[in-house]
């Protein structure tokens, strides 16, 4: 987000300059891990404001209270006390030029960028209102131009708004901090010698060697010199399944090697990394996208001119057919009535109760312009690892050669059935101390049986051929290939469809013969068809982007009944997907979870995180799911239509008022003996509000627990026509 020191995109134009003065750089050196200036300063941002309006509320109270304008309104005396009457001056123009000064820096900022707005209306307001107002308490202008306490409720509304709109943006620089946060701060580097030295990953340099030991991240893009392993590279890749690396291969920033001791040689570091490369995707995506403007913003401009012309009008009217007095006052009042009270709570006041809602149904909405656009989305992309599916491998496929028995031999007497139990309950016991994920998933599968789980000795393993064991005297092992290979073996005739469905097969031997075979792959989470079906029901098409490979991708889609699936996408292509598919005129919502589909999320016009995924896929959507059901999805929908409708129909009310208003004040029924009093236009301005407040409070009655959501979708599809 490129922005001059000193301001903050609000309403899509830099248009305030933070209370404190605390310039809101722009981030630096993301190639490295260490440079990440300035990204606290929009949360700063929002508590500066937060304190100004307590502050400015505080004062109000004797500006307010101490006004005789005010007194008059409502009907009490002031006390008869010369100071009594400087007490709304001197505390006014303190809250004019602390609490004002955010609108009226906005203001110069929207007119030298020539793209008034909501900041140039206020400032316009609020300083006519000054300037009349000291008018008055000079004698210089009469009483009913006394606007102290009309100024101090104006900054203090608009404050509020303010302070509320910024709470509800997006942070685009948190993406960047959590994907730097997936490299090691340190690196343990061999010299020469063969000595291994920890320094700082910014330190290292292309050509290195680095030790890379189980569980450990690689801290810089390069390639194995020594050793092989499996090695987790979900978070790059969206593939589920640890994958392979050995001598000569090539492995990325980032990724985590599970089981074995690597030593790698470092090719490329800083902005040369891949990781640095999704990096640069996210931010270009969120820079582009936030420069949209949003409602309100379109109809201050429109009022601002509105206004501006009114008064023009006003003044040359009465000038001519008046007196000069009553021109001055009625221009004034014209300038004053315009600012729009309502219209700075319209949006922002809906947009915070439907967060609150939102939240409570398990929906976080980051982005107020998300919750803007997902009523218009027509395609969802779902990404599956982690999305549609666990994102970790469970057991769903067991076979048996004969009946097994827990000691037996192999062709016992048995029930299938318990033959399968005996399959996996030696599979666990050889796999108890292992921490791969399949050994996990193996385990966890026999637990959840109740199985008894034999004791295992002697355990070895074996990279790339798999576990041995002793169970009840008998050599147990586990494995894939290169374990039936060994032992001269052959798969089980199933293993091949379990394979072709994209499940990863291990094979059951004992004492060197195949007594069974277990399938293991990412489980589709049960809540994913009724999300699918739901979308279907809105006339959402649904499509599958995914790093997965074809046959896996392909067996989840055609599970779920999903209109397109497209396999095999690199991180970077994935947003090129969205770029695709938004040129052809569609709205596109992303759903992932990792950081793979961290470009994706934040180039597409929304974009919708799983919770349980990583930080980098929360920090780059604008909308984030804080469980795992994807039905959620729905919920997003009917909030959208709904929050839209409130917007609309409190922008039509907040600016009907000035609308009608604006022409009372300026005396357009002079001619017929009404003309609008200033008091009254006041007090209506005040209702307006109330109004607006109102009105979005019935965004409360809305439900939208997921699972009475997709519910309820055939008896309203109607309302989802376009």
């Amino acid at each position: 987000m490129s922005m001059k020191p000193g301001e903050e995109a609000v309403h899509g134009h830099h248009v305030a300059e933070s209370p404190g003065n605390s310039g809101h750089e722009g981030h630096s050196g993301h190639g490295e891990h260490s440079g990440h200036a300035g990204h606290g300063d929009h949360a700063d941002h929002v508590g500066q404001f937060r304190r100004l309006f307590w502050i400015m509320l505080i004062l109000s109270v004797p500006v307010v209270g101490a006004n005789m304008m005010f007194a008059d309104l409502v009907g009490y005396d002031l006390p008869d006390n010369p100071a009594v009457e400087w007490i709304s001056p001197l505390l006014g123009t303190v809250m004019f030029v602390w609490g004002g000064r955010p609108f009226l820096t906005g203001a110069v900022s929207e007119v030298r960028s020539r793209q008034p707005g909501m900041m140039l209306l206020i400032a316009l307001a609020i300083t006519v209102a000054f300037v009349s107002s000291w008018g008055s308490s000079l004698g210089i202008l009469g009483h009913d131009l006394d606007f102290w306490w009309e100024l101090a409720l104006l900054i203090v509304i608009m404050l509020l708004g303010h302070w509320i709109e910024m709470r509800s943006l997006g942070q685009a620089s948190s993406a960047l901090d959590s994907l730097a946060a997936l490299l090691p701060d340190e690196a343990e580097r061999i010299g020469d010698d063969g000595a291994v030295t920890t320094v700082s990953t910014s330190d290292l340099a292309a050509g290195d060697i680095v030790m890379v030991r189980p569980g450990g991240r690689i801290p810089a893009d390069g390639r194995i010199v020594e050793g092989a392993g499996d090695l987790d590279e979900s978070m790059i890749t969206g593939e589920s399944r640890t994958v392979r690396r050995e001598l000569g291969d090539a492995v990325v920033a980032g990724t985590v090697s599970t089981d074995s001791a690597l030593r790698v040689e470092i090719t490329a570091v800083g902005d040369d990394t891949a990781l640095a490369g999704i990096q640069r995707l996210v931010a270009e995506a969120q820079n582009s996208s936030s420069r949209a403007q949003v409602l309100a913003d379109r109809a201050a401009a429109m009022l601002f001119w509105f206004a501006l012309g009114a008064a023009v009008i006003t003044l040359l009217v009465w000038s001519i057919f008046g007196t000069p007095d009553e021109a001055i006052t009625r221009t004034i009042t014209v300038l004053v009535i315009a600012c729009p009270h309502a219209l700075g709570l319209a949006i922002p006041l809906v947009v915070s109760i439907a967060t609150e809602r939102a939240a409570r149904a398990g929906v976080l909405i980051t982005d107020r312009r998300a919750l803007e656009a997902m009523r218009t989305v027509d395609v969802v992309l779902f990404d599956k690892t982690g999305t549609l599916t666990k994102g970790e491998p469970a057991l769903v496929a067991v076979g048996a050669v004969g009946a097994v028995g827990a000691v037996g031999a192999v062709g016992e007497v048995g029930d299938a059935e318990g033959a399968d139990e005996d399959v996996i309950a030696l599979a666990a016991a050889v796999e108890r101390d292992s921490e791969h994920p399949l050994g996990r998933a193996i385990v966890a599968a026999a637990e959840h049986r109740e199985l008894r789980i034999p004791q295992a000795t002697e355990f070895q393993a074996r990279n790339g051929v798999g576990v041995t064991a002793t169970v009840d005297g008998a050599t147990v092992s586990v494995g894939g290939p290169g374990m039936l290979d060994s032992h001269g073996a052959s798969a089980l005739p199933e293993s091949e469809e379990w394979a072709a469905q994209g499940s990863t097969v291990l094979h059951v031997l004992r004492d060197g013969r195949v007594i069974g075979a277990v399938a293991l792959a990412d489980e589709i989470r049960p809540e994913s068809r009724d999300a699918i079906e739901a979308l279907h029901a809105r006339g959402v098409k649904v499509v599958m982007l995914t790093g997965d490979a074809q046959t896996v991708a392909r067996a989840v889609g055609d599970d779920l009944g999903i209109d397109d699936v497209i396999a095999g996408v690199l991180p970077q292509d994935k947003g090129a997907k969205v770029k695709e598919l938004q040129a052809a005129g569609h709205r596109v919502a992303m759903v992932g979870d990792g950081v793979n589909d961290a470009p994706a999320l934040a180039q597409a016009d929304v974009g919708i995180a799983i919770g349980a995924g990583t930080d980098v896929a929360i920090a780059s959507a604008g909308v984030v799911l804080v469980g795992d059901d994807p039905r959620a999805v729905a919920s997003v929908i009917e909030l959208s239509h709904a929050t839209y409708r409130k917007m609309v129909q409190n922008l039509a009310w907040a600016a009907g008022y000035n609308v009608i208003s604006v022409p009372l004040a300026a005396g357009v029924l002079a001619p017929v003996g009404f003309v609008l009093p200033m008091e009254v236009g006041a007090i209506l301005m005040s209702a307006s509000t109330v109004v607006v407040a109102a009105n979005a409070q019935l965004l409360r009655r809305l439900n939208l627990a997921p699972q009475d959501v997709t519910r309820a979708v055939p008896e309203r599809e109607h309302d989802y026509a376009r």
